[in-house]
């Protein structure tokens, strides 16, 4: 099983992808800074108003805030795709991380104008108010509800289900995978 990230859904499911299924234990592939730094490298695009990778430094304290993110969000979408209540505790969890670095829009003067955002605090702190305001606006929006776990029996990839027919987290890390497993007993049986 591929151990790299997976990233391409929506932020907050490339946060949640972060702990992916090695044979029958969970890995966390962001359980330490180079972890953590190296998934940021493959969202910074994504992230690039809270977070540089060149100045940034990673500290425990750091990857808790984090992880506190990941598991409040992952119990928000468990529960959510299962149809029960979001407990009421990773609700105020992502709320937390927002309000300790809320956005601030701003005027940018120049050529041409724009408005931005910008946010206070550490780095670690900008980052998990950022990815907790992006799950809770992926929880609210009509992508919550689509939300779906990969059908192979050995993956937990999560990804939005925008075409009914999507099965996989990926037709390449698990489609080709459970397609050319098919065909093997289907051939072995012949």
């Amino acid at each position: 099983m591929d151990v790299t990230p997976f990233v391409g859904e929506p932020l907050a499911l490339d946060l949640v992808n972060t702990r992916p299924q090695v044979s029958a234990e969970i890995v966390d592939l962001i359980a330490d800074g180079k972890g953590l730094q190296a998934w940021l490298e493959l969202e910074k695009d994504r992230l690039s108003e809270v977070f540089s990778p060149e100045t940034a430094s990673i500290s425990a304290a750091d990857l808790r805030l984090i992880h506190a993110v990941r598991d409040h969000v992952a119990t928000a979408i468990d529960r959510q795709m299962r149809g029960l209540d979001v407990p009421a505790t990773a609700v105020e969890g992502l709320n937390a991380a927002i309000r300790a670095a809320p956005a601030i829009r701003q005027l940018d003067w120049g050529d041409p104008p724009t408005l931005g955002s910008r946010r206070e605090g550490s780095t670690a702190v900008r980052l998990a108010a950022f990815l907790a305001e992006d799950a809770a606006a992926l929880l609210a929006g009509a992508g919550g509800r689509l939300i779906r776990k990969c059908e192979a029996d050995d993956c937990v990839m999560l990804f939005v289900g925008n075409n009914a027919r999507r099965r996989w987290c990926s037709a390449a890390r698990c489609g080709n995978r459970i397609r050319v497993s098919r065909y093997y007993q289907r051939s072995k049986s012949s």
